[in-house]
């Protein structure tokens, strides 16, 4: 009997494939780059054959790298960057154009005039998200209004929609879905129904003859047909966005247990049971599975760059040679003095949302160095956590018990300990940080019996390291001083 689940993170700047056994042991872990596209300030776009591709070899790479074979897998899950919004034609499966990635501002100015024009409040309510150009709504009505004949070849049926796992799926075995996680990302989808909504889509421009159907997270979508690599027939069984997936794979299945992922962004789920929540803070509610009939929600904050902040020192200024490198040259320092770094990248997420908001340095005089800059871009990244966090403390009304973290930019030990340090919070980094591929696995394994339950896999948690916070409360004050003043200037 097949007994290994290969999970698919599909990231924003890479594709990882990891395959666990049974007992949950790692059999082996590939990443897979692929290129961004940057049209213009502002914009951000994939090509999906880049995707796929990076998909495909890193399948096959993880297979040779764990000795197996295609038919030795038990189910294929799914997790990816959610809101980024892909067009493809039905009839050939080949992409109208690039995908329009979550972090790309275009719509700004058409999220404003829907603003000016009162629609906020009824949209926040259906979908409990914001009217931003982070989400896939306005994402799609530009394809539909830009790319030559879209519109007309939309309203004849002859093109399909969908977030990355929607794209993943169709290529993988011919069926067009979602899930529930995924589709509460878009705008379009009614939170408590868990359907698409016809106002929604009558408001945005977007004909319902594009969408995806709307799945649980944990069940059989169709089994694998013509994949180059693997054989037909491997059941696609597990689809969750990236942060829902690392709240799964966190083991947080319990009401009021929360997760912050650190990868190209920032975010920080809590889960708060079979009921949607609300903010008054600038939070998300947003479903976080759908399994055997019933839905957990969660509240979400998102920082639009966490990792993406170390790889613009890496990419941008040339500073670091390897994001790896970044700790040893903050480490070069032991205070960044006046200077802070807001890193607003891409405007500026919860619980601010500005969009507009632009990064900002301050602080530099003529001793700055490279190692300063490099320290107060992590600590940046931690500031904006802890405007998340602070946010969410005072939506539940209780402190959290810790700060569970994952992520490629958790494995920074000086990040970990200023996020410890400005929370006053013990922060707990597990041996696997990849949770987000872990939640695809354990959804996929779970709807096909590879795993027994939720009590299974949460004995399976274990803790890498704890960070303990140190920071006197005087010291801390005058950092969160010295950032408050920076992020209103950003």
């Amino acid at each position: 009997m097949a007994s290994h689940v290969l999970a698919i993170d599909q990231g924003t700047t890479g594709t990882t494939v990891l395959i666990l056994d049974r007992r949950l042991a790692l059999r082996a872990k590939v990443n897979q780059e692929f290129r961004q596209i940057f049209p213009r300030p502002g914009w951000v776009e994939h090509d999906l054959e880049d995707i796929w591709g990076s998909t495909v070899s890193a399948v096959q790479r993880a297979l040779r790298e764990a000795g197996l074979r295609g038919n030795e897998l038990a189910a294929i899950g799914i997790t990816n960057q959610r809101e980024t919004t892909a067009l493809w034609e039905r009839r050939s499966g080949r992409p109208l154009h690039h995908a329009i990635v979550w972090q790309d501002r275009r719509t700004t100015d058409a999220c404003a005039a829907l603003k000016a024009a009162g629609h906020e409040p009824a949209v926040r309510e259906k979908t409990g998200l914001v009217l931003d150009p982070y989400f896939s709504a306005t994402k799609l009505a530009w394809l539909l209004d830009n790319v030559r004949g879209a519109r007309a070849r939309a309203d004849a049926g002859d093109l399909a929609f969908g977030t990355v796992d929607s794209f993943l799926v169709w290529r993988l075995t011919g069926a067009h879905v979602t899930d529930t996680s995924n589709a509460s990302r878009t705008l379009l989808m009614d939170l408590r129904t868990r359907r698409w909504d016809r106002e929604l889509l009558d408001l945005f421009g977007v004909p319902p003859s594009v969408l995806p159907e709307i799945h649980e997270s944990s069940e059989v979508y169709g089994t694998t047909r013509g994949v180059k690599g693997l054989p037909d027939g491997i059941p696609v069984a597990g689809i969750a966005g990236d942060q829902q997936a690392a709240l799964f794979g966190q083991a947080c299945f319990q009401p009021g247990e929360a997760k912050c992922t650190y990868g190209t962004g920032a975010f920080l789920l809590q889960n708060v049971g079979p009921e949607p929540v609300h903010s008054s803070r600038g939070l998300l509610a947003t479903v976080a599975w759908t399994i055997g009939g019933e839905t957990t929600y969660a509240l979400e904050g998102s920082s639009f760059v966490a990792g993406a902040a170390v790889q613009w020192l890496r990419d941008g200024l040339k500073i670091i040679k390897t994001a790896s490198e970044v700790d040893a040259l903050a480490r070069e320092v032991k205070s960044t003095g006046e200077l802070v770094f807001v890193p607003a990248l891409a405007g500026l997420g919860a619980p601010h949302w500005r969009p507009e908001a632009r990064g900002l340095v301050r602080g530099i005089d003529r001793g700055t160095t490279a190692a300063h800059l490099a320290r107060a871009t992590l600590e940046g990244v931690a500031y904006l956590i802890f405007d998340l966090a602070e946010a969410m403390r005072a939506e539940a009304g209780k402190p959290f018990p810790v700060f569970r973290v994952d992520g490629g930019a958790c494995q920074s030990d000086l990040l970990m300990q200023f996020q410890a340090d400005l929370l006053d919070v013990a922060v707990e980094r597990p041996r696997m940080i990849e949770t987000t591929a872990l939640g695809a696995a354990f959804l996929a394994g779970l709807a096909t019996g590879v795993w027994k339950d939720r009590e299974e896999l949460r004995r399976a948690f274990k803790v890498q390291k704890r960070f303990e916070p140190k920071m006197k409360p005087v010291e801390r004050e005058q950092h969160l001083a010295k950032w408050r003043r920076a992020v209103q200037a950003a």
